[in-house]
């Protein structure tokens, strides 16, 4: 889904000639963390709030060029890459440029959000598991094709950790009976991480257990 119809066009890009007083104030009547500046026409980059609190307030956004974020997006931009660029640069606002760098306005990280959240992926019936495996063993098809194979569709996927070559994948799973999944991912060598009221297998695990421990008590 494009970015396109998220445009916003209330802030206005800033002249590189702006005085830091001015864009001072501008930060006290918004909750932006960074606003858009302009040489000659042309996007040049974002100032943000926390540098501009300490910057003199008589000078111009010129005598602090160096200090400019260039982040960016294109209007035929996804959502997904306008929120990786956000996460990238712990920005609440995205300025959106035409192929010639020309502002045409910005898009907001809440409402990039809300297209996640409004998603099959969340809102959509069914359940999610996590799952881990060495990041050079796992593949999303053969992810997809366990979970098929067992009648489940699957909503989403992605990779949510990934830590000393260990990849951590979470799956949304169009049902709600999932136990029969959770044993197929075991036998592919996958370790399930989340815990599930229909997975039988770490009960059987707790009753063998207490077994166990009441045998050797006797």
């Amino acid at each position: 889904m494009s970015i396109q119809t998220y445009i916003i066009n209330d802030v206005k890009i800033r002249p590189i000639s702006e005085k830091i007083q001015n864009i001072q104030d501008l930060f006290s009547q918004f909750t932006y963390s960074h606003i858009p500046v302009e040489k000659e026409d042309i996007y040049i980059g974002c100032i943000s709030e926390n540098d501009a609190r300490c910057f003199d307030p008589g000078k111009t956004l010129e005598d602090y060029q160096y200090s400019m974020e260039g982040f960016y997006a294109r209007e035929e931009d996804n959502w997904l890459d306008a929120l990786d660029t956000f996460a990238q640069n712990q920005a609440n606002i995205l300025p959106v440029l035409d192929e010639n760098n020309v502002y045409l306005g910005y898009v907001e990280l809440h409402d990039i959000i809300n297209i996640f959240t409004e998603s099959p992926f969340l809102n959509g019936p069914g359940g999610i598991l996590i799952v881990e495996k060495g990041f050079k063993d796992y593949s999303f098809s053969e992810i997809s094709q366990i979970a098929e194979s067992n009648g489940a569709h699957i909503l989403g996927a992605f990779v949510s950790k990934l830590e000393n070559d260990v990849a951590q994948i979470t799956v949304k799973i169009g049902q709600t009976g999932l136990n029969t999944i959770l044993q197929a991912f075991r036998r592919y060598g996958y370790n399930v991480i989340s815990s599930h009221q229909e997975d039988t297998f770490k009960s059987n695990l707790r009753d063998r257990s207490r077994y166990l421990d009441k045998y050797l008590n006797v």
